[in-house]
């Protein structure tokens, strides 16, 4: 910021009320302008502000098309700042007026926005009587301006507010309802868009018809992804609240800030599918040369290769991986797999991850860039190693002391999915005061979304109840849901073949994934995967089959609640649940 920008902000936090939402020197439209302030409320619109150092001294000469002003000592020809600041006000315009959400229907204005706009410059080092002495009051009309008088400290805050809104024409009036203020930000900030299942809309397509549901990030994730700044960050989040979205949002701004000899940005999460889903996101966006996104145990693979390190040879499945970790470890301890390969590494499922592998992966940090983001919630926590977390963050090379966020509200589940969700895990959501790094266990707040109950069937054999699945997913198809909105997720791979056989006796659409590259996540067909391996994912749809048969004989009734939990979880609209069995969790359930 330049001192004049910086007095100007400090001054509209001062001043202006909560309910005001202000944006500086953040792109803007299809079009990326970069107009310096954005002023939005919802009963006075939308403001856009043109900011300038200049002082009467450095101006030489002014008309309504061009100044030319002394800027570091040379003379330059700048656009008036008004006219600037009008270009991008009618650029934001033009583009919130392709969306009939957002235009007056009917009427004298029809066609115009349903709510006001308009824009002005600020001259914080300027007053009133220098700025009419000046005659730029010939130039610029007179209220479409603020000057270093009007914005002093001692200036009453209805003062302020009033030269704001005395910026605006008289003849506009309307409110910016919520929703429309969510479709307003969906527009006018692309990077704050939640994108349904992966999808991406084409800004540079006028004739594009605009989405009926625009779903964008609340203003505290906003916030938050904008002011991610350098360093080691914690964000520890509940189950729905968007972590993932805001780890994809640091990537994207990363790369997007790159030069063509920067180092690229691990993105690591644990689950395989969830490592799939991102990086096509990535993908789709043009950003998988500079973004690497992995599962963890794919990424070690990768370094022993990489550097001519030896593989394990023939063991079990879990001893493999155990022994692939170890390998990568102890070359980055003997310097034969170099640290600090990466400009910036996000961690994803970072409950999952034991903490010799957080201490393994801070080491890929370069020093000079220093930037790690950790995504952590441990009610998520499915895998035995890290549960009880008997480790601080320090410990393990994180240093992010007092650079920690919570986010407690679930936006991802209805009100009736999460209540069904807490039935079960209840006691893993029981808020503790806080753990060795200051972090509180919270309890997930609902957004208060309403749906529909979740369907409970209870029949005399799981196959019967895999068959009563597909047909709830097939009637769920009739009412519009694409086949890859669904998934049945299921705690063994037993219950997995006895659905896959339903499905197919149905001639319904599917993939069953067992091994890693089974996933698909593009794929128009319904899903089957373990409850565990869902983890970090979503679907509209989820069908949760033998759920009366949780916990199974000799498994700890603790760990099978919280993989429940991250299984009913995964659902953003509709939960179906198989509860015939003698288990605690059916019962509950039906009950």
């Amino acid at each position: 910021m330049t001192s004049g920008e910086r007095r100007l902000a400090e001054r509209l936090e001062q001043k202006l009320d909560d309910d005001y939402l202000l944006w500086y020197d953040v792109p803007v439209g299809p079009r990326h302008l970069h107009p310096d302030f954005v002023v939005m409320h919802p009963r006075r619109g939308i403001l856009i502000l043109e900011v300038k150092d200049w002082s009467p001294k450095t101006i030489q000469h002014a008309d309504k098309q061009s100044w030319r002003v002394f800027v570091d000592g040379m003379l330059k020809t700048q656009p008036n700042p008004a006219e600037q600041a009008r270009q991008y006000a009618h650029a934001v315009v033009d583009a919130l007026k392709r969306d009939p959400q957002l235009v007056q229907a009917e009427g004298k204005y029809q066609g115009s926005l349903s709510f006001p706009w308009s824009y002005g410059v600020v001259f914080p080092n300027m007053t009133r009587r220098q700025f009419t002495d000046g005659l730029l009051d010939e130039v610029i009309e007179p209220h479409y301006v603020i000057c270093s008088d009007e914005m002093l400290e001692k200036v009453d805050a209805e003062d302020l507010q009033s030269r704001l809104w005395g910026m605006f024409p008289f003849m506009m009036s309307g409110v910016m309802s919520l929703p429309q203020l969510d479709r307003v930000r969906w527009i006018m900030f692309p990077e704050v868009r939640v994108q349904p299942q992966g999808a991406l809309f084409d800004d540079s397509d006028e004739s594009a018809e605009m989405p009926s549901i625009m779903r964008v990030m609340d203003i505290q994730q906003e916030q938050l992804a904008r002011s991610l700044g350098d360093g080691h960050r914690v964000i520890h989040g509940v189950a729905g609240s968007g972590k993932t979205m805001i780890l994809g949002y640091r990537a994207e701004y990363l790369a997007q800030a790159s030069t063509a000899n920067s180092k690229p940005i691990l993105v690591l999460c644990f689950n395989e599918p969830l490592g799939v889903k991102l990086h096509s996101v990535m993908d789709a966006k043009g950003l998988s040369g500079k973004v690497h996104v992995r599962h963890f145990h794919k990424w070690c693979r990768d370094q022993l290769v990489a550097f001519g390190q030896p593989l394990p040879g023939q063991m079990g499945a879990q001893q493999f991986v155990e022994e692939l970790v170890q390998r990568v470890i102890a070359a980055v301890d003997r310097k034969h797999i170099p640290g600090g390969q990466y400009q910036a590494v996000l961690i994803d499922e970072g409950h999952d991850f034991a903490p010799e592998w957080l201490k393994l992966v801070t080491q890929m940090v370069d020093p000079t860039t220093n930037r790690l983001l950790l995504l952590y919630d441990d009610a998520q926590s499915i895998y035995e190693r890290s549960r009880s977390k008997q480790f601080s963050f320090k410990s393990v090379g994180v240093q992010a002391q007092g650079r920690t966020t919570i986010l407690k509200i679930n936006y991802r589940n209805t009100k009736q999915i999460l209540q069904t969700a807490n039935l079960i895990a209840a006691d893993l959501l029981t808020a503790d005061d806080k753990d060795d790094d200051g972090i509180p266990l919270v309890k997930p707040i609902s957004c208060g979304r309403e749906g529909q109950a979740p369907i409970i069937i209870k029949l005399p054999s799981l196959r019967e109840e895999a068959f009563a699945i597909a047909d709830q997913l097939s009637h769920a198809h009739q009412e519009g849901h694409a086949w890859g909105d669904m998934a049945i997720l299921c705690a063994d791979w037993k219950t997995m073949d006895i659905c896959a056989d339903a499905l197919h006796q149905r001639k319904l659409p599917f993939n069953v994934r067992k091994y890693s590259g089974d996933y698909n996540p593009a794929a128009d067909a319904i899903q089957i995967m373990t409850m565990k391996v869902s983890k970090g994912l979503e679907f509209p749809v989820v069908a949760l089959p033998g759920v009366g048969h949780m916990p199974a004989p000799g498994e700890d009734e603790q760990e099978a609640a919280r993989v429940f939990y991250v299984a009913a979880t995964r659902a953003t609209h509709m939960l179906v649940m198989g509860v015939s069995g003698n288990s605690g969790f059916g019962r509950r359930l039906s009950t």
